[in-house]
C-alpha cells in the first residue's frame, strides 16, 4: 500500500499518504477488484500506465457522500450564530473545502440568499477532483433525490418554497443559474496546495475524518491561516478543533455543530 501511494504521489501529484489507513485500506481494495488486478501491485502497475484507471481510483479516494443541507440541525443553527457574524462584513470571503459535486455549496447558496447576504458574498468551492468539480458546476442533481433534500431544507430552518430553486429537466433537477453567480469552483489539493485568499468563514466537513493526525494539524494550520481574525470555521459532528494544534486560539459558536470562531492572541 505504501509503495502505491508514493507512486501515485510521484506519477500524479495526488498525496493520500497521509490520509487514515483504515478507509484507505477499503477504498483501494474495492478499486483492486473492479479493475480485477488481484492485488496492489498490479494496481499500481495499471494506474501508471492507464491514466483513466487513475481518474477511477481517484474518484474512489476522493470523499463525495453528500445531500444538500446535510444535517439539518447544522444549517439551522448557522442560521442562528454565524449569520449576524457575517452581517457585519461589507463583503463575505467563504472557502467551501472538499466541496465534492456542489450540493453543500448550493445549500450555502441558497441560505445565504435567503438572509439577503448572496450579492455581497463570494463563495469558493474547492475539491481534489476535477470530475466532480465539473458536476458541481452543471448544478443539476437527481431529481429522486428532491424530496429528501426538501425535507432537509424545511428542518434545517428554509423560508421559501424548495421547489422555487429548481426546475425539472428530465431526470435530473437543475438549479437556477443565479445560485451560481457568485460561486467559484477550483481545484485545490488540502494536503499539498496552501493559502489562496483570506477567508472569513470556511466550511470543512466530514472530510478531515479520513485524514490521520499528522494530515489533520496540517489542514488545520492552514485553515488558521487562511481565517481572517474573528473569522468562523465550520466543521462535521465527527470532527473537533479539539486537538488541533490551535485549539487555544478559536472559541466555540456551538460544540455541538462544529461552530468555532478565531479569535486574536
Amino acid at each position: 500500500m505504501e509503495l502505491l501511494l508514493e507512486g501515485i504521489y510521484r506519477y500524479y501529484g495526488f498525496d493520500f499518504r497521509g490520509y487514515a489507513r483504515s478507509s484507505l485500506r477499503r477504498r483501494l481494495w474495492r478499486r483492486v477488484h473492479e479493475e480485477g488486478t488481484g492485488t496492489l501491485s498490479g494496481l499500481l502497475e495499471r494506474v501508471l500506465h492507464d491514466p483513466p484507471a487513475m481518474e477511477r481510483l481517484l474518484l474512489d479516494l476522493s470523499i463525495s457522500v453528500t445531500s444538500m443541507f446535510r444535517d439539518p440541525s447544522f444549517y439551522a443553527r448557522f442560521r442562528d450564530r454565524v449569520v449576524p457574524l457575517l452581517r457585519t462584513y461589507p463583503f463575505i470571503r467563504i472557502w467551501n473545502a472538499g466541496c465534492s459535486s456542489g450540493e453543500e455549496t448550493y445549500s450555502l447558496a441558497i441560505l445565504l440568499e435567503e438572509e439577503g447576504l448572496y450579492e455581497r458574498s463570494r463563495i469558493y468551492a474547492t475539491d481534489i477532483n476535477e470530475a466532480v468539480l465539473e458536476r458541481a458546476k452543471r448544478a443539476a442533481f437527481p431529481l429522486e433525490n428532491m424530496r429528501s433534500y426538501t425535507e432537509n431544507y424545511v428542518r434545517a430552518g428554509g423560508r421559501g418554497e424548495f421547489s422555487g430553486y429548481y426546475a425539472a429537466n428530465g431526470r435530473m433537477a437543475r438549479f437556477r443559474e443565479s445560485l451560481g453567480r457568485q460561486i467559484v469552483f477550483a481545484q485545490h489539493n488540502l494536503v499539498s496546495d496552501g493559502i489562496f485568499n483570506d477567508f472569513h468563514l470556511i466550511v470543512c466537513r466530514n472530510v478531515m475524518i479520513y485524514f490521520g493526525t499528522e494530515l489533520q494539524a496540517s489542514v488545520h494550520r492552514l485553515f488558521f491561516d487562511s481565517l481572517e481574525p474573528f473569522g468562523v470555521l465550520a466543521l462535521g459532528q465527527k470532527e473537533s478543533i479539539r486537538h488541533s494544534p490551535y485549539a487555544a486560539r478559536f472559541e466555540e459558536l456551538d460544540g455541538a455543530q462544529k461552530l468555532y470562531r478565531k479569535v486574536p492572541s
